[in-house]
Order: structure tokens, then C-alpha cells, then sequence
């Protein structure tokens, strides 16, 4: 296919780098970053997405994506898909669908997991809104860049999906952060917590595979100086948005709001920004109850 690309940042250069080594035509745009050995430059989004069967975009916020789509939608040839792999507000996803299918062509939005590592060695998971003949298209590319791509409903599904997902995971790792603090001044030894949590009913991505205390279970930050695997102003973001849809969606959503007070009060007034989210262990540990 020929692709047209715009976002090449952290996440999105290894994604276009491996849709380049599978034999794709790739042209890209971006304000800052450098092209990915293989794609081929464009002097502006416009052109990145000219005569391209699919543009994909990874951008920061909803507001740049809307701005981008803007731009990019009259460029598109008729039928072409544009497929957002940005992480955004729900609203946002659906304003650039109505825009897109208007124009005559095809939106999806597809929010990733699987992190910076996950783009590089093509193991992400993508979760997907839209119409079922454009998820067809670019399944081949999922394909390539992921392991996984779960079509779960029309517009804005797949970003209801990814913050849904991360408001669980935002609120299981305080959880878990807490636990640990709690067995520390309890006494417990933190390998016979996790041996029990791991394969009781307390037991949870966040115990099991990202661990937030060092030296136990599989290697996580944690084992890195919390150097991070997921920014906690990235959980951060996250947690904006879920909130942001229940509000839209009149949702009740108490522990999800909890959550986003940590994750602001970690990151804007402690020591939490460039950390990753699971340094809230730390946190709790030096902090007591009142």
C-alpha cells in the first residue's frame, strides 16, 4: 500500500519503520522529528496524506488531531482511510469520523497498548472504532505493527475501549502500590505478598506483570530506577480523558476520579513527572495515614 504517515515521534517512527521493512510505500510528515531510515519526507501533512490509501496519524491531544484531520481530509484520495493510532477524547474521534465520511471517505480510531517497545518490535495491541469495510483495509497493517486488532464498535469505540482499559489500570496500580506499602509496615516480606497476591483474588496486571516493587516478579521499571516503561503524566493523560467521557456520558466514575488526583498531585506537585506510573510505590511508602 502507500501509506502516508504523520506523527513520527517515539511511538509512531518504529511503527512507519516497520510497515517500511514489510515493503510499504511510506511518506511521512512531522514538525520535529527526524524520518525513519526508509520513509520518504513530505513538506507538509497535506502531502504526506496525497494520493495515500491510508494515513495514519499518532499525535499528542485531540485538538492537534482535529487540526490535522482538517488539513489532511481534502488531500485524501476518495475511499482512502484515515486511521488515528493517537490516544484522544472520544469527542474528538468522532467529530474527525462525521468530518471524514462527509468528505467521502473513511475514519477509524485506533488508540494503542503496548508502549514504545511494543511499536519497535511490532507486538502492540490496537483497539478500533469505525466502519467495518475500513477496518478491513488496514487490518494488513495492524497486522504489522501489532500482534493484536480488536474491532469493538463504530466511531469513538476504540477510544472508549483504551480509556476504559487505562482507568482500570490506573486505579489497580494504586491499589497495588498501596498493598505493598501497607505489607511493608506490616512486616511482610514483599516476595511472599506477591506469591500470594499473584495467584489469589487479589491478583492483577499491574502485581503480575508490572510489578511496582523492585526484585520481585518479572523485570519491570521498577528494577530500573522507575525509569519509564509508561509515564506517569502519560496515566495521567489517560485519566483526563476517562473523566472527561463520563462527564460526557453522565458515567459515575468515583474511583477513576481518585485516581486522576493522585496521578495530578504525583505529577504537577511531587516528583512523579519523567517517573514511570508505577513509582507511586515510593510515594506511598515515605507517606502516612491522615
Amino acid at each position: 500500500m502507500k501509506i502516508g504517515f504523520i506523527g513520527l515521534g517515539n511511538m509512531g517512527a518504529p511503527m512507519a519503520l516497520n510497515l517500511v521493512k514489510a515493503g510499504h510505500a511510506v511518506t511521512g510528515f512531522d514538525t520535529a522529528a527526524p524520518m525513519p531510515e526508509g520513509v520518504t519526507a513530505a513538506a507538509d501533512a497535506a502531502a504526506a496524506a496525497s494520493g495515500a490509501d491510508v494515513v495514519i496519524t499518532m499525535l499528542p491531544n485531540g485538538a492537534i488531531l482535529r487540526a490535522v484531520a482538517a488539513e489532511v481530509i481534502p488531500a485524501m484520495e476518495p475511499g482512502a482511510v484515515l486511521c488515528d493510532c493517537s490516544t484522544v477524547d472520544v469527542d474528538s474521534a468522532r467529530a474527525v469520523a462525521e468530518i471524514a465520511e462527509a468528505a467521502g471517505k473513511a475514519a477509524l480510531d485506533a488508540p494503542v497498548s503496548g508502549g514504545v517497545g511494543g511499536a519497535a518490535a511490532g507486538t502492540l495491541t490496537f483497539m478500533v472504532g469505525g466502519p467495518d469495510a475500513a477496518f478491513a483495509t488496514v487490518k494488513p497493517l495492524f497486522d504489522i505493527m501489532g500482534q493484536k486488532a480488536v474491532h469493538c464498535g463504530g466511531a469513538g469505540a476504540g477510544q472508549s475501549a483504551k480509556i476504559c482499559n487505562n482507568m482500570i489500570l490506573g486505579v489497580t496500580m494504586i491499589a497495588t502500590c498501596e498493598a505493598f506499602a501497607l505489607a511493608d509496615k506490616l512486616g511482610l516480606d514483599r516476595a511472599r505478598m506477591f506469591d500470594v497476591v499473584s495467584t489469589s483474588s487479589g491478583q492483577s496486571w499491574s502485581m503480575t506483570t508490572y510489578c511496582p516493587a523492585p526484585g520481585v516478579g518479572p523485570t519491570s521499571p521498577a528494577d530500573n530506577g522507575y525509569k519509564p516503561g509508561f509515564a506517569a503524566e502519560l496515566m495521567l493523560k489517560d485519566l483526563r480523558l476517562s473523566q472527561q467521557a463520563a462527564d460526557s456520558a453522565d458515567a459515575d466514575t468515583p474511583m477513576g476520579q481518585l485516581a486522576t488526583e493522585l496521578y495530578r498531585s504525583f505529577v504537577e506537585d511531587e516528583d512523579g513527572k519523567g517517573r514511570d506510573f508505577s513509582a507511586m510505590l515510593p510515594r506511598f511508602e515515605t507517606r502516612r495515614r491522615g
